[in-house]
């Protein structure tokens, strides 16, 4: 794509700073411009982008977003919170905003939302349209809702499993969470997860922005090669960002899981645990070649670059 600008919503966020970062260094190669829109505009970031303000439940602060702009990469989302808060968002916002770049003349659109939409699971190794999205938050809910706005746009809708990386506050922090409270196997520490690195995730999000051609509808975005959550923990206790009860081999049933779970309290609940500890992967081999993008050494490989970052941050958060 080429003659306007990128403009990327969520600038800030965690997945957002990774795609401003892969634009940015594109824009100084001679690439597109890039404009971020953000509620609070930084007071430092990479160099060349066009900071403005914006906010979804706002929709005066939308007007002309867009133009000037030919790609829209549309990834701010309300992650938690009751239904009309995610809904003003998710829904109202995302309607709000998509009519600003349809109005303006963007031609391609790409929304990043989520596997959570499919609801509890498991879930083993499913095609896009292979089972119903049975979503199960407030978050979830909108979030399917307002992909419907993408996608009659002709856009693209990009659902990523669990995202690693530098910035990921609920994966790893969970999993530190639930290894304290379930020491253990969890299942036999056999069950494949969809997992993507944050910086891959940028660079499928701007490669399927820039694609010489269109990739309409849904697609899973996650590595094709499912994660082991058994070696997930291995791994982050080889780096030392998990203690080394990672390594714990006493191999735990399910229910025995619960059970654990539910006499010590904490953050990770139930469902939560379970998108962890049991089956949730989605066929995504298909996107990277759509989209012209190498998936790299996937996210186990990853996780070296971001072992500095999740020991400070797990670190804060014990302290």
């Amino acid at each position: 794509m080429s003659g306007g600008a990128v403009l990327v919503t969520g600038a800030t966020g965690f997945v957002g700073s990774a795609v401003v970062r892969a634009l940015a260094r594109r824009a100084a190669a001679g690439g597109p411009r890039v404009r971020a829109a953000v509620r609070s505009v930084p007071g430092d970031g990479p160099p060349g982008v066009e900071w403005v303000r914006a906010d979804l439940t706002e929709p005066r602060s939308l007007r002309g977003i867009a133009e000037g702009c030919s790609v829209l990469l549309h990834l701010a989302a309300r992650v938690a919170g009751p239904e009309e808060a995610c809904a003003a968002v998710n829904v109202d916002g995302t309607s709000a905003l998509v009519a600003q770049a349809r109005a303006a003349g963007v031609r391609r659109v790409v929304q990043l939302s989520t596997a959570a939409v499919y609801g509890a699971g498991p879930h083993h190794g499913i095609a896009v349209g292979g089972e119903p999205a049975v979503p199960v938050s407030a978050a979830s809910r909108t979030r399917l809702a307002g992909e419907r706005f993408a996608l009659d746009a002709g856009g693209t809708v990009l659902r990523p499993g669990l995202v690693l990386g530098a910035g990921d506050r609920w994966v790893v922090p969970a999993l530190a969470e639930a290894l304290a409270r379930v020491p253990g196997r969890w299942g036999g520490g056999r069950a494949l997860l969809s997992v993507v690195d944050v910086t891959d995730l940028a660079r499928l999000i701007v490669a399927a922005g820039l694609s010489p051609r269109p990739l309409p509808g849904v697609r899973h975005a996650s590595h094709p090669v499912p994660v082991r959550v058994g070696d997930l923990l291995d791994r982050l206790a080889e780096l030392e960002i998990l203690r080394a009860g990672g390594r714990e081999r006493r191999r735990l049933p399910l229910e025995r899981c619960l059970e654990l779970l539910r006499s010590t309290p904490g953050r990770v609940s139930e469902r939560q645990f379970r998108l962890l500890a049991e089956d949730h992967w989605y066929d995504s081999r298909e996107v990277w070649d759509a989209a012209g993008c190498p998936p790299g050494p996937g996210p186990l490989e990853r996780l070296a670059e971001a072992a500095d970052w999740y020991r400070g941050h797990l670190g804060a958060a014990r302290l």
